[in-house]
């Protein structure tokens, strides 16, 4: 119980703010499909913190750290060009919303939790506790405590004109995260 209530803690606090989050607000604004939007939060995040719990126990430090703020700078560039592509509605708007937005967050959450600090943690909680679910299960709801407040609001907020700057406003984080990343800092 100790690895699960200090995971979550951790990750609860250590989300708010983050890019995550952000990126959360602005896919809720944008698509205002909030329940695709949280299933896609809880299934990339127990995929990602699963696989930050394994590193933690197992791997260590396999990465140096300039590699990974590489990696992070290239992956930041090309979601800011993503978030600059304009959304096309076709015959079969009324499917695409809600797929859009699903795979988006999954996809989106994914990436963006990459070496951010919530994972970072998540690998060093499971180093911790050698307790793989329990950190899992802790991280992942402290991601959603942190997350959820955020969709929705959100999605009431992208009712206004809001919706309309969103794509930039994201592509603008990105871009910085992007910059930040390639200096070697590790995020907000």
């Amino acid at each position: 119980m100790e690895a699960f209530l200090t995971s979550l803690g951790i990750v609860a606090i250590a989300e708010l703010g983050d890019r995550t989050q952000m990126l959360a607000f602005v896919l809720a604004a944008q698509f205002r499909r909030p329940m695709p939007i949280i299933a896609g939060i809880l299934l990339a995040t127990l995929a990602n913190h699963a696989l930050a719990a394994a590193a933690g126990v197992w791997l260590g430090d396999l990465l140096s750290p300039r590699l990974l703020d590489t990696a992070l700078g290239v992956a930041f560039i090309a979601m800011a060009l993503w978030m600059l592509i304009p959304d096309r509605l076709d015959e079969s708007a009324a499917m695409t919303p809600r797929r859009g937005a699903f795979l988006t967050t999954l996809v989106g959450f994914f990436l963006c939790e990459m070496g951010d600090k919530t994972q970072i943690a998540t690998a060093a909680l499971a180093a911790r506790f050698s307790l793989l679910l329990p950190v899992i299960l802790g991280t992942t709801t402290g991601m959603l405590i942190a997350n959820v407040p955020t969709v929705l609001f959100g999605h009431y907020a992208g009712r206004g004109r809001v919706a309309g700057w969103t794509r930039y406003v994201a592509a603008a984080i990105f871009a910085i995260e992007a910059v930040l990343s390639f200096a070697g800092y590790s995020g907000f």
